[in-house]
């Protein structure tokens, strides 16, 4: 499949990113072309400051309900709270995006977000300790988070040409991938210092400068015009059978979930933190297994250079589901907790070039009417597989052990990724 079923739409500076790549040691950096986009740079600043700041809060929330039960399964209850609002808003929040400006769509969630962020703050400081309105806020904060982020990644392919699509992911993940790491460990230092009612004020004040960012943006209109201006469950409808239809899209989808419900091993994280590295201590440990795929990721992103001008996207992707599964096996299979490292931050830049691609895929090969219903199911996804996998592997560890459950799921992907390649040819064909 070439680009047939792709529609560029791309509204303001194109012509800006069409200057040559560096040479030398800059092909292989991050490839920033898409920066000199006027448009797409404010949204993508406005990431930055989000993606910290966000932490702080996904930090704060689980570490007061806490404090104020003293139960890991409330805090497990509160991750269940958010997930279900964030599932079921996503996929309507992609059936919104398809029918309205998505500019306009972007103002309203991000200012809703930056509401419940206040309200966080707000029972913080008047010292409330009510889990029932922390969970209420939660799910009205992910409901909020739902509807923006199919708005906000379909935006993408309004804003570069599709060359650049894997650029522009790239810059998008690796500034993801980093709030992952140093949002964490920000909120760690701050807390003792400034306690957890600040934390809440500090997301709030960083949604204030992406509201600023997003309203810079040029009008998104939907292309399709005032007909397609509905957004119910048809609509969504629509989208699952737009999806089922398009063989590749589907298989890029099928390709995150091989590769995260088999292969996402961070249930076992504890338990082979105390027991498989307990000699290099057992909080270091654990620290280094949950840093390793986003140091990878992070660094994958920074020399993305490397592949993300590849135009056989759909190999790309099979390349990177395989090598993330290789590694996850790797590291089921060490004993030595700096040999994990090194498998789990393999895994993490496999985990990128696979991000960098399934998203030019889904932005190239979905015509623009359908892209925000795709962005919702993404999200979906994105956010359903690791969870499955939490189930799978704390299961399958239970029985045959931790680290010949991580080898095993890490065999699992390899053999799956390898025989969706080859039974269904639509993704090794797949080329911009």
């Amino acid at each position: 499949m070439d680009t047939s079923e792709s529609s560029t739409g791309t509204d303001t500076g194109a012509s800006a990113s069409e200057a040559p790549p560096g040479r030398g040691w800059r092909r292989w950096a991050m490839d920033t072309r898409p920066l000199r986009i006027p448009a797409f740079r404010r949204l993508w600043s406005s990431t930055i400051v989000t993606a910290v700041g966000s932490q702080l809060t996904a930090v704060a929330v689980p570490k007061q309900i806490y404090d104020i039960t003293h139960s890991s399964a409330w805090v497990g209850y509160a991750s269940l709270a958010g997930l279900v609002p964030m599932v079921a808003f996503a996929l309507w929040g992609g059936a919104v995006a398809d029918a309205v400006d998505r500019r306009k769509l972007l103002l309203v969630t991000n200012g809703g977000i930056a509401v419940t962020s206040l309200l966080f703050w707000a029972q913080a400081l008047t010292g409330l300790d009510s889990v029932v309105v922390l969970m209420v806020l939660l799910a009205v904060q992910q409901a909020f988070f739902g509807l923006n982020s199919p708005a906000r990644s379909a935006s993408v392919a309004r804003l570069v040409p599709p060359a650049h699509l894997p650029a522009a992911n790239a810059l998008g993940s690796t500034v993801m991938q980093t709030g992952l790491v140093a949002g964490p460990l920000l909120a760690g230092a701050l807390i003792p210092v400034i306690g957890l009612p600040e934390l809440y004020l500090i997301d709030a004040l960083a949604l204030c400068a992406t509201l600023w960012a997003v309203y810079r943006l040029p009008a998104l209109p939907p292309l399709g015009g005032p007909a397609a201006r509905r957004a119910g469950l048809r609509e969504i409808g629509e989208g699952f059978r737009y999806l089922l239809l398009r063989k590749v899209l589907l298989l890029s989808f099928l390709a995150d979930i091989v590769a995260m419900v088999f292969g996402m091993p961070r249930a076992l994280f504890p338990e082979l933190a105390a027991q498989t590295y307990g000699s290099y201590g057992e909080g270091l440990a654990l620290g280094v297994l949950f840093a390793g795929i986003p140091v990878g990721a992070v660094l994958g992103g920074l020399f993305s250079g490397v592949f993300s001008r590849a135009r056989r996207h759909g190999w790309m992707v099979i390349g990177a589901v395989v090598g993330w599964g290789v590694a996850i096996a790797g590291f089921g299979l060490s004993g030595d907790l700096w040999l994990a490292l090194a498998f789990l931050a393999a895994a993490g830049v496999a985990d990128m070039v696979s991000m960098v691609f399934r998203g030019a895929i889904l932005l190239s090969a979905a015509t623009d009417e359908m892209r925000g219903r795709m962005q919702g199911v993404f999200t979906v996804v994105v956010a359903g597989g690791p969870r499955l996998a939490d189930v799978l592997h704390g299961t399958a560890g239970s029985v045959f052990g931790p680290r010949a459950a991580v080898a095993g799921g890490g065999a699992l992907v390899v053999a799956a990724m390898l025989a969706l390649a080859f039974a269904m040819p639509a993704l090794r064909r797949y080329r911009i």
